[in-house]
């Protein structure tokens, strides 16, 4: 039920309850954990202007202010259209650490979560409020592993990397591997594998062959010419068989192999030559399959964590 703004305290305000509230009464503290999107705004404004608002913002009291967790789209565009005043805002009780997890999960089943606001989070919860990586990670509903490879984006990845990432220009699984090297030599290494063209697999096996390097001149073999390292290390492609594995295993060894490479091909092609190979017509022709790849990716991309969750993988 909506209600209209009170001259209740605050502290009556029952959870769950929606309330409209002027736009000056909620903070945006907690931006800060999520990436700016001015076109997204944009389109939000557009909406709100023709339809009003369709769903509340969800909001939580710290400290007698009302701050807001989740709708700072809805917020930003709110306060860029003249005459619109008021937001309907959803209560949730909760402490600042649960706050925190909250913007996550409020986002996390339409994946609208990048990793860098995941890792943004993370960092906030561990260094900031003394939680254990494990707590954090339970308080997350996530594997302690899945909380030290976002903590690593920001502790151990350069500050070049970081920006492109930010950007768009550089992809989770990449930037994980560079996490592997020292900071001083991301950048170079990610140069290199742009220039070769590299899938995440093969950066995999770059970093590999860098972190055994024992002379600068290994380095730089590697780095002029990051193909041929990895086929004379035969680290690409991955291995036709597996001892260890059984005929099942192997048969799902041979399918991933084979998806590692169309994946990381079609990676590749999309960040450094997709938006110029096409003409317009080509990219009506295709929008169908690319939502198709989407819509499958992700539905792959669930089954095999909830995979890792039961085998209770890293």
């Amino acid at each position: 039920m909506l209600i209209a703004a009170s001259n209740d305290p605050l502290n009556a305000w029952p959870e769950g309850e929606i309330r409209l509230l002027p736009l000056p009464s909620l903070g945006e503290r907690y931006r800060r954990y999520r990436l700016p999107d001015a076109a997204a705004e944009a389109a939000m404004a557009g909406a709100l202007a023709r339809y009003g608002q369709l769903s509340p913002v969800a909001v939580f009291l710290q400290d007698d202010a009302i701050e807001v967790l989740d709708g700072f789209k809805r917020l930003a565009a709110a306060r860029s259209i003249p005459g619109f005043s008021e937001l309907q805002s959803r209560r949730l009780s909760l402490n600042e650490r649960e706050a925190k997890a909250a913007i996550l999960t409020l986002n996390s089943a339409s994946g609208r979560v990048k990793e860098l606001e995941e890792a943004w989070v993370v960092q906030a919860l561990v260094r900031e409020d003394g939680l254990s990586q494990l707590e954090a990670a339970e308080l997350l509903g996530r594997h302690k592993s899945w909380v030290c490879r976002r903590l690593a984006l920001l502790e151990r990845l350069s500050a070049e990397c970081q920006e492109d990432l930010r950007l768009g220009l550089l992809s989770f699984s990449v930037a994980r591997q560079l996490t592997r090297l020292p900071a001083g030599n991301q950048t170079e290494t990610l140069a290199a594998a742009r220039r070769a063209g590299l899938t995440a697999q093969e950066v995999a096996g770059m970093v590999d062959l860098l972190a055994g390097c024992a002379s600068r001149p290994q380095v730089e073999f590697i780095l002029g010419d990051p193909q041929r390292a990895l086929r004379q290390a035969r680290l690409v492609p991955g291995p036709v068989h597996d001892p260890r594995l059984s005929s099942a295993g192997n048969r799902v060894l041979r399918q991933l192999n084979f998806l590692f490479d169309a994946l990381g091909r079609m990676e590749s092609w999309l960040r450094h030559r997709g938006r110029c190979d096409l003409s317009a017509g080509d990219r009506r022709a295709l929008a169908p399959h690319f939502t198709r790849l989407t819509r499958d990716a992700r539905v792959v991309a669930e089954l095999v964590d909830d995979l890792l969750t039961e085998s209770e993988l890293p």
